[in-house]
């Protein structure tokens, strides 16, 4: 009976957690496959509230201990509701210099919210699509990682600042 009172207790816990997030516009994942083929493209529709206020842009990622690399590097794509394109080459650190994954989790799986844009103001009416993709390379090799390991969820978020 005490066991079932602490279980709930966390539950009402974590759900209060997550839903008095209120910096959050959208937030939404994609799972990945088994692995992250490089010609893979994960997309996401978004439609932004308003055409006033700032807003900053993360790209979320979730991973887990397969990721064998210390950073990471993604090509976001930003197409507006008129055609105007902007392609961003990002690297983000994935482990402290010692191998230990960066992120929060309390398991072998790890979140990281990644910066993508700060103070972004969606000035044009219409919905927006944000394409993502690894661009991997190992060391010394000129052709990227085909399939990169490790890597479970990818998201975007976009929050009030």
């Amino acid at each position: 009976m005490q066991q079932s009172k602490i279980l709930l207790g966390l539950l009402i816990s974590f759900l209060v957690l997550v839903c008095c997030d209120s910096n959050r516009v959208f937030d939404t994942y994609k799972s990945v496959p088994n692995k992250w083929h490089k010609d893979s493209i994960v997309s996401f529709k978004v439609t932004p509230p308003d055409s006033i206020n700032v807003y900053n842009l993360f790209v979320n990622l979730r991973n887990t201990n397969d990721y064998k690399y210390n950073n990471l590097f993604l090509i976001v794509e930003m197409s507006f509701p008129h055609g105007k394109t902007i392609k961003d080459t990002l690297e983000y650190r994935m482990a402290d210099p010692s191998g230990k994954l960066l992120g929060t989790g309390l398991t072998d799986v790890k979140e990281n919210k990644l910066w993508y844009k700060e103070q972004v103001i969606f000035k044009e009416a219409g919905d927006y699509t944000v394409n993502i993709q690894h661009a991997m390379r190992e060391n010394g090799k000129v052709n990227g990682v085909i399939e990169l390991e490790g890597i479970t969820d990818i998201g975007f978020r976009i929050e009030k600042p």
